[in-house]
């Protein structure tokens, strides 16, 4: 093997710069489901639910397209049926129990696949990040093109400034993407309407409001949810009416159901809450920008 490519659960974009060079003769992609990431943060199921069924989705989509993938799926544990392998996956060596950390487990198949190089995107979080360095030190990461800044480009904007306040930065953000600007200056005159977005529905509510698109969940996505509902049984909330976008074609039919449906009247009423309407205006798209199953840009284009 000449190249591992490593692929986190929030790192579900083929164009990520880890596929860059990706010449599936030569290369494989390397993808673990870990305990330790539901556990670090208490998550709540659906969150837990979303990762791992959005990651399963996109293994398959990789493997339909010719590319390897060393996928570990977590186990139920002894309190359930075990874990199996998933196409050319791999379980604990030596008949051990399963790894419970990306550090574990990535440390584990490198010994067992010998690649010459690994890669990663550069991970969201500092603490992933280390913990893979330390399992691969020669570990090459890639900048993530996902962010519409780099971290050198925000360290630049941050120096020298006494506060650090979000509208100066997406100020200069819109300017340098040609965001709703007239020249140099925004559409419109100004630069927020924050005033103007805090009406509420008045005493006879928010009306008829379109549901947004939901998604009945396949095969996949319910061998998910059984395994979450007995591994993490303890963890706050519920899956009965589990019906995220958890695929790249989901979450672009969720983006066009937004833009149709309630995007106009959001900004007026985005910050107003009413009793028994858990999403009112909003997108539900932040998920499926998180797993990178959506891209910012393609966002602020639609």
């Amino acid at each position: 093997m000449r190249n591992l490519v490593l692929v986190l659960g929030d790192q579900l974009d083929p164009q990520s710069a880890a596929f860059d060079g990706f010449d599936s003769r030569q290369d494989a992609v390397w993808m673990a489901e870990v305990s330790g990431e539901a556990e670090h943060v208490w998550s709540h199921k659906a969150r837990i639910a979303i990762f791992l069924t959005a990651m399963r989705h996109f293994r398959d989509e990789l493997r339909t397209r010719g590319i390897t993938v060393h996928y570990t799926e977590l186990d139920v544990g002894r309190d359930g049926p075990p874990g199996r392998p998933s196409g050319n996956d791999r379980g604990a060596p030596g008949g051990r129990a399963p790894p419970t950390t990306f550090g574990e487990a990535l440390r584990d198949s490198v010994r067992q696949l010998n690649p010459e190089k690994v890669i990663v995107v550069e991970p969201g979080e500092w603490r992933v990040e280390q913990e893979l360095k330390r399992a691969v030190p020669g570990l090459e990461i890639r900048p993530d093109r996902h962010f519409l800044c780099t971290k050198e480009e925000f360290a630049a904007h941050a120096k020298g400034r006494k506060q650090l306040r979000l509208e100066f930065f997406y100020r200069e953000m819109r300017r340098k993407y040609d965001v709703l600007m007239d020249g140099d200056e925004p559409v419109g005159g100004t630069w927020n309407y924050d005033k103007e977005n805090r009406q509420s529905f008045g005493r006879e509510g928010p009306g008829l409001i379109p549901k947004p698109v939901g998604f009945k969940p396949d095969a996949t996505t319910r061998e998910v949810l059984a395994l979450v509902e007995k591994k993490f049984a303890e963890h706050p909330g519920g899956l009965e009416k589990f019906d995220w976008p958890v695929t790249r074609a989901q979450a672009l039919v969720a983006l066009e159901d937004f833009i149709t449906n309630r995007l106009a009247d959001f900004g007026r009423v985005e910050d107003a809450m009413w009793t028994g309407e858990p999403v009112l205006y909003h997108s539900r798209l932040s998920a499926a920008l998180n797993l990178k199953l959506l891209n910012p840009r393609e966002c602020i284009a639609a």
